[in-house]
């Protein structure tokens, strides 16, 4: 009879302290809607072959953001939370505290960098396939560069990688390659005896330069908040992720456009489709709120037309929220919170599923989980209701117990 080989134990240890003195609580920093910690606790829990994944912290708030996106979080000792402690010594911490917990050896150990937010799980599961197929002791990722580098010299400026008598054409040029910093996976055996991350065979696992970006510094995070809507792969919830739905009003179930008429009285245009959408989530029993800073009593006006509660009038939204889903007892994490401009970025920080209509103001559609294709006002909600109750709205199918 043959035994089956179990497969192998892969850890990846997300090392990430509090202290930051380039962008302050850096590893909570949000990307589209989602900490920095949690995008590397995603793509790791996403790669093929990898079975545990710890998160390194010194921070409860880290810790705490860990476990919410199924990573173990590992207390890491201040004695390796100083500017001047290895990442290798958070790895091998995190590799002790693992087994002592689990009582079994990692095979395969990773080290993963939050600091590198367009990491995919694909990058991951390709670098523990280098090391459990046996074709290295140790890979990363790394982006292939035809570029021509310089070292200035007491003599002037000398080429590093190129003969600056003679340049070749790029397509005549083998590629070199540029660490991302991103991943590095390693047989774990072999990280104990050399203590560093490459020895044995090397192999490099090539990424697209244009999703190769390290966040050291505030223009690095902003530079990231805009380029996620271009490179994250396009997500929206369904109905098993949300257990409360809260709407702005204006510029998101209107066009943003007030109409006067002669005695000064405002107006707005409201969607037939949105009203679809909110009745359908009401059927489903999804929770519905309208939150306003809009003293307009057509506000209050609308909620009762949609039969739904309203918060408007409000100066603070997040506060109001919080308490809202403290009432409710809703989990903030689980709440769809629908917005348009800067006012409505508070409680994109607050909730699990920050999301920005398709008109939305560039900074909000930055700091969105998920964006819609419609516009405010032209049936975005509905759009919204589509995700959750699929295209027809239908009340989902109690699953059998």
């Amino acid at each position: 009879m043959t035994v089956k080989k179990p497969s192998p134990t892969v850890l990846a240890v997300i090392p990430a302290r509090g202290g930051s003195k380039g962008v302050p609580a850096k590893n909570l920093a949000p990307v589209a809607g989602i900490p920095l910690v949690g995008r590397a606790v995603r793509a790791c829990l996403g790669a093929v072959g990898v079975t545990h994944v710890a998160v390194s912290t010194d921070d409860h708030a880290i810790a705490a953001a860990a476990r919410s996106f199924g990573a173990e979080a590992v207390p890491r000792p201040a004695a390796l939370a100083g500017d001047t402690a290895t990442s290798e010594s958070a790895v091998l911490h995190a590799l002790d505290a693992f087994e002592a917990t689990h009582g079994r050896t990692a095979d395969v150990v990773l080290l993963v960098q939050c600091t590198s937010p367009f990491l995919t799980s694909a990058e991951v599961a390709e670098a523990v396939a280098r090391i459990t197929s046996g074709a290295a002791d140790t890979a990363f990722t790394a982006a292939p560069s035809h570029g021509f580098l310089w070292r200035e010299t007491a003599d002037g400026a000398t080429g590093v990688n190129h003969d600056k008598a003679h340049r070749p054409r790029r397509q005549d040029r083998e590629p070199e390659y540029l660490e991302t910093g991103a991943v590095y996976a390693m047989d774990a055996a072999g990280f104990r005896t050399h203590g560093h991350r490459f020895f044995g065979r090397t192999a490099v696992v090539v990424t697209d330069p244009a999703r190769v970006l390290e966040i050291d510094d505030p223009h690095d995070l902003a530079r990231a908040k805009a380029l996620a809507p271009l490179l994250d792969e396009p997500a929206t919830p369904g109905f098993a992720d949300v257990d409360a739905v809260v709407l702005d009003f204006d510029g998101t179930q209107t066009d943003d456009r007030v109409h006067l008429d002669a005695e000064g009285r405002e107006f707005v245009s409201a969607h037939r489709g949105d009203g679809l959408g909110i009745a359908a989530l009401r059927r489903a029993g999804l929770p519905v709120l309208i939150l306003s800073t809009e003293q307009n009593p057509v506000v209050a006006a609308r909620a009762r037309k949609l039969k739904i509660p309203v918060l408007h009038g409000i100066d603070r939204k997040d506060l109001a929220l919080k308490e809202w889903c403290e009432a409710e007892s809703i989990d903030p994490a689980r709440v769809l919170y629908a917005g348009n401009d800067v006012n409505d970025l508070p409680c994109f920080h607050l909730v699990g599923w920050p999301v920005a209509v398709g008109s939305a103001h560039d900074s909000v559609r930055a700091a969105a989980r998920a964006v819609t294709v419609t516009p405010g006002g032209f049936g975005a909600i509905r759009e919204i209701a589509a995700w959750l109750l699929g295209p027809e709205l239908n009340t989902p199918t109690p699953l059998p117990n």
